[in-house]
């Protein structure tokens, strides 16, 4: 049975049992706490705590899902893989554990020709958590289970979480026997490679806190309601259903495999070591289609670092099997044709996955390259201080700059004979990791506790947005936080979080920015609002401060918006609608918005793009921009089901969430999108846009940077400020300019390459005078000399190996040990280049050596090869005692 059909049925049996069919949801997690989606639950996270009322009380879902903790495992056990698909049905408050047993064991029974999976009932053994009478009691009395296939297993194994903060509950899991060729006998408590997890039933009704471990957690109480989440890993069912012996063999894996395979020359099932390699690719290809495709850029942090780390690994094992050449395209190809039937919006998206994915391989390739020669240099400096271990912050460096994922570093090192300090290189990852998300959950939370505005929230609902129509109003104040702490009063000067029933403020979101005013008092009290933020859904949080007298929770109060600012950034925000339909249309569907922020008068749009955009292009977009100003479209938003948005050829933003209502904003007939922000009401209230240019801010996305309205037209004027000015200088006319300028700039480069030219002449004149001035150091001719100040160092290492030429070249000198020591200062700091022949280096006499000696007494540093070598350091004044410590070493050596 193929994985298609796999899915089908799952969605089929449970629709027809009144589950509601959830589509997947983005692998971007729309949660804080998670970068990307882990467990099949993560979507339906808010029903489960009750933020959300879900939107039925059954439902069912096949989702992506990726999990990487495990990612060294992959490829060496039958089930560990980065992406997965996790078939899912969910109870809110509706059946339990009876009715989730009953379905589970219906499905997984059922005879393939009546819609089932066909299992064999004698072949699955159950496991149920340590305490759970009830659940063993239903396994053995309703469904028949015989008591010895059914384990009880500890918290580790049989109490579910996401293992943070919060829904978990005791599980019930159903193993699969694969029969003694997997190992003995005695259950999954025994042995999981024979007995394999496909199903696990999760009871959820409690919710967790923090923890430091899988098993080691706090229960925080008891959920809203007792709900019903199960996972059945597609590729686990896959693989007994299409009788392969891993997950890698079955349908959607093994085509990359084969293809790998096909690219490299390597046969599948010939060797251990490259069938983990081939499982990895696979693996690892198959996963950073599925994350393009939803959105995912590659980069070095958050989820952007995952998505690079899997494809550098996937990229690294090509090349480890023998690939020489680009390969990931067609391992790419593959993945969407094979993953298109059943997530189509693949083959729709084919170009810009391709086109990102053939990208960042060719980043890695040029990385690879540079990032060795750095590595190079630093196991040279480790092993020349006697160190056998590489340092943390070298592999940091590595990781950080040219994108070498760790378990490169470490091989590579070790194929140098040395091991690295991965406890330095975690810390240092830890240390950026922990500040990113202390940026991001301050910037989201004000180091609040969520529960607190979870409990705003059950006591009071959502906050009613009334902004679209509204920029003032009276409300009530229902939450109090003062620095981060619930509170029932704030008094001035205090740093407060403020909940109202209703307000005009716009929470930022959808990239544009919150809304900044007041919220006065009945009694006078003034707090000055400086942000807007939505922690937990649908509560609006007001950040600012108490500029006049005491604010008490319960008080009415008058909320008004800056209506200027909101007017600016509500500008900003349309135009970002027509800059991306505008792109779109000259660039093609692959110009799809990659994130955007609305800013008051100026805007930024993140888009899709293999290349930079040509400056023809970049100005017709404006001028198409502009032209729709000049038409005054009428603006307006409309609320509909997402079906019937998409009917209508809305444009909806990756890794955005939206629920079976949605709002559609329209600009006449020229964009539709699906937006939540605020918009100015025709076109012509933009005034004037001015894009002022466009970028790259990772492999395949490009951001174009714009100005809009009053700022838009300030800009234009201080550039006409300036051609004025530019045109009295060169006394020409505005569309002379160029030319002229032009020309003035070939003039000078011509001078300053005839100045070039004349100063190494000069310096380079000096070297048959410095040849003979070699002194005899036991045996070894050795040249030292401060040249003139300025000198560069690309000219200094010219004269060195000059000079080095030249003593070889002196009769009887064959085979006469030679060094070349030569120093000099650029804008006022010393410099030193070294060389040193064959004969010298036979002594032992190495240039890099005889660097690091001069740079230590010059206060800084260098390094290089054996033959020649650069350094440099802070004290010019050292330079006479940097030349003494070379002859000490050369006589020492020699």
């Amino acid at each position: 049975m193929e994985s298609a059909e796999i899915r089908r049925r799952w969605l089929s049996f449970f629709e027809e049992r009144g589950h509601t069919v959830v589509p997947s949801a983005s692998l971007i997690a729309d949660d804080p706490t998670l970068l990307l989606v882990p467990a099949g639950m993560v979507p339906f996270k808010p029903y489960f705590l009750g933020e959300v009322k879900p939107p039925a009380p059954r439902a069912t879902s096949v989702q992506k899902c990726v999990r990487t903790p495990d990612i060294e495992e992959v490829g060496k056990t039958t089930r560990h893989g980065t992406f997965f698909q996790m078939c899912g049905n969910f109870s809110f408050g509706d059946y339990f554990k009876e009715g989730a047993i009953t379905y589970a064991w219906e499905l997984l029974t059922t005879p393939v020709a009546d819609g089932g999976y066909g299992l064999d009932p004698e072949r699955l053994w159950i496991t149920v958590y340590l305490d759970d009478d009830e659940a063993e009691q239903i396994w053995r009395e309703k469904i028949g289970v015989p008591a010895e296939r059914i384990q009880r297993l500890g918290k580790k194994d049989n109490f579910w979480s996401m293992g943070v903060p919060g829904p978990c509950g005791p599980c019930s899991e159903i193993n699969y026997d694969r029969g003694p060729e997997f190992g003995i006998e005695g259950g999954p408590a025994v042995n999981d490679e024979r007995y394999v997890e496909i199903w696990n039933l999760v009871f959820m009704q409690y919710e967790r806190g923090e923890g430091t471990s899988k098993e080691d957690f706090e229960i925080l109480g008891d959920l809203p309601s007792k709900n019903i989440d199960t996972g059945l890993g597609l590729e686990r069912l896959a693989m007994i259903l299409q009788d392969v012996q891993n997950m890698y063999e079955t349908d959607t894996l093994r085509v990359v495999m084969d293809k790998a395979t096909e690219l490299t020359g390597v046969r599948y099932g010939s060797d251990h070591t490259t069938d983990v390699a081939l499982r990895v690719v696979a693996d690892h290809i198959r996963t950073s289609v599925m994350l393009i495709g939803d959105g995912v850029t590659p980069g070095n942090e958050g989820r952007g670092y995952v998505l690079r780390r899997i494809m550098r690994r996937a990229i690294r094992n090509m090349r480890l099997l023998g690939a020489t050449e680009a390969v990931v395209a067609d391992l790419a190809d593959v993945v969407i044709k094979t993953m298109g039937q059943q997530y189509p919006e693949l083959e729709t998206d084919r170009r810009r996955i391709e086109t990102v994915a053939v990208a960042e391989e060719a980043a890695f390739l040029k990385a690879l390259k540079g990032g060795t020669n750095i590595l190079d240099t630093a196991v040279t400096e480790t092993k020349a201080a006697g160190g056998r271990i590489l340092s943390g912050d070298k592999a940091f460096l590595l990781h950080d700059t040219w994108g070498f994922p760790i378990d490169l570093t470490l091989e590579m090192a070790a194929e140098q004979g040395l091991s690295v300090d991965e406890d330095g290189f975690r810390r240092l990852m830890k240390e950026q990791r922990d500040r990113a998300k202390a940026d991001a959950k301050a910037k989201k939370s004000g180091h609040a506790d969520l529960s607190a505005y979870r409990s705003v929230a059950d006591s009071n609902g959502i906050t009613e947005f009334t902004g679209y129509t509204a920029t003032e109003g009276e409300s009530t104040i229902v939450g109090l936080l003062v620095d981060g702490v619930p509170s029932p009063a704030a008094t001035e000067g205090d740093e407060v979080e403020i909940v109202l029933d209703r307000t005009p403020f716009y929470a930022e979101g959808g990239g544009q920015l919150a809304d900044q005013g007041r919220i006065r008092l009945d009694t006078g009290a003034v707090v000055q609002v400086r942000d807007v933020q939505q922690p937990v859904p649908g509560v609006s949080v007001h950040k600012g401060s108490v500029q006049v007298g005491e604010v008490t929770v319960g008080a009415s109060a008058y909320a008004a918006i800056d209506l200027n600012r909101r007017r600016a950034i509500a500008r900003a925000h349309s135009a970002t609608h027509l800059t991306h339909q505008a792109l779109r249309d000259a660039l093609g569907p692959t110009a799809a918005q990659a994130g955007s922020e609305n800013s008051p008068g100026r805007f930024r749009f993140d888009f899709g793009s293999p290349a930079a955009v040509p400056g023809t292009v970049l100005l017709d977009v404006e001028q198409k921009i502009n032209e729709v100003l000049a038409r005054e479209l009428d603006v307006h938003a409309e609320v509909m089901g997402i079906d019937e948005a998409r009917k209508q050829g809305a444009i909806a933003e990756f890794g955005e969430k939206y629920g079976e209502r949605v709002r559609v904003v329209t600009i006449g007939d020229f964009s539709k999108e699906l937006c939540g922000g605020t918009h100015v009401r025709n076109t012509a209230q933009l005034g004037l846009v001015k894009l002022l240019g466009e970028s790259s801010i990772g492999s395949g996305v490009r951001r174009i940077e714009a100005l809009v309205g009053v700022d838009a037209y300030s800009f234009l004027a201080k550039e006409h400020t300036v051609v004025a000015q530019l045109q009295e200088l060169v006394k020409g006319r505005p569309e002379e300019l160029p030319e002229k300028i032009s020309g003035m700039l070939a003039k000078l480069k011509d001078a300053e390459k005839e100045i070039e030219r004349f100063r190494a002449e000069k310096v380079l004149a000096a070297a048959a005078g410095l040849a003979g001035s070699a002194v005899e150091v036991r045996g070894t001719a050795l040249v030292t000399g401060q040249v003139p100040d300025g000198t560069s160092a690309d000219d200094l290492r010219k004269l060195v190996l000059d000079v080095r030429g030249r003593l070889d070249q002196q009769s009887g000198a064959a085979d006469r040990p030679a060094v070349v020591a030569l120093f000099t200062t650029a804008n006022g700091r010393p410099l030193t280049v070294i060389a040193t022949n064959e004969a010298a280096r036979r002594r032992g006499l190495k240039a890099g050596d005889l660097v690091r000696t001069a740079a230590k007494t010059l206060g800084g540093g260098g390094g290089g090869k054996p033959d020649v070598a650069q350094g440099g350091g802070q004290n010019a004044d050292a330079i006479g005692d940097a030349v003494a410590a070379v002859e000490r070493l050369v006589a020492e050596t020699s």
